[in-house]
């Protein structure tokens, strides 16, 4: 007889301002003590030093913000996933703001395993007009060679079909002190192309002001869902086998 699956619920919350020189490990922290702090019947990992069951998606790079980070929670009991979202943010950090929640049915994938596109906002200052012909120059491209360290060795990856989108238009946003903005879609399988490799590809020498993750996406059944839509990914699925 197979166990009975834990409650799992998959929140959204955004991390700007400050908080973007935050670590990653430094980031589960912080979640592991705002759930302690507010009681919630989490379930915990079995062993010598017990951790909560907090699954955290991609990495967001240290220094980078973004309007898209997601984390499933696992529950030894149900839990209210309305009021969870407002009652998250107000034991967070400021800068951190909880901005949904869904509770996860039957078995879905992790994130790490289900992600495989992000979008960006990468703010820098240059030229709009060169910055634009670059951009057509990338996308036009047959490939685009990257030269990558591992484990201390060199190599070099065509990264082309890693990059989805690329778009450069002026800075509308008065918080950051730069005059352009390029809007990224960047491939994170089989290898993630990082936004910092992709400013280095046959440009200009860029300095990136702000870097923001704006959403994160998987692709079910052919559709572009991000990691909250899984109910809706489910949906589309049994229509497809229904047909």
């Amino acid at each position: 007889m197979s166990p009975v699956r834990k409650p799992q619920v998959r929140v959204r919350y955004s991390k700007l301002g400050k908080l973007r020189f935050t670590s990653h490990r430094d980031m589960a922290r912080i979640w592991e003590r705002s759930v302690r702090r507010l009681q919630l019947p989490i379930a915990y990992s079995e062993g010598f030093s017990p951790r909560a069951k907090l699954s955290f998606g991609l990495a967001l790079p240290t220094v980078f913000e973004s309007e898209a980070e997601f984390v499933d929670l696992t529950f030894t009991e149900p839990v209210g996933v309305d009021a969870l979202p407002e009652q998250l943010t107000e034991v967070l950090p400021q800068g951190i703001t909880v901005t949904g929640g869904v509770v996860l049915e039957g078995k879905v994938a992790s994130l790490q395993e289900s992600v495989e596109a992000t979008s960006w906002s990468l703010f820098v200052d240059g030229d709009l007009d060169e910055l634009r012909t670059w951009s057509g120059e990338l996308l036009a491209a047959d490939e685009l060679l990257v030269t990558r360290e591992r484990k201390g060795k060199s190599s070099t990856d065509d990264v082309r079909p890693a990059v989805l989108a690329v778009e450069v238009r002026p800075n509308a946003d008065t918080e950051v002190p730069a005059a352009v903005e390029i809007y990224a879609e960047l491939a994170t399988k089989p290898r993630a192309l990082r936004p910092l490799e992709l400013l280095d590809i046959k440009s200009p020498d860029l300095t990136l002001k702000r870097g923001r993750r704006i959403n994160q996406f998987v692709t079910p059944v052919g559709a572009r869902l991000d990691p909250l839509e899984v109910g809706a990914a489910e949906a589309l699925l049994d229509a497809e086998i229904a047909s």
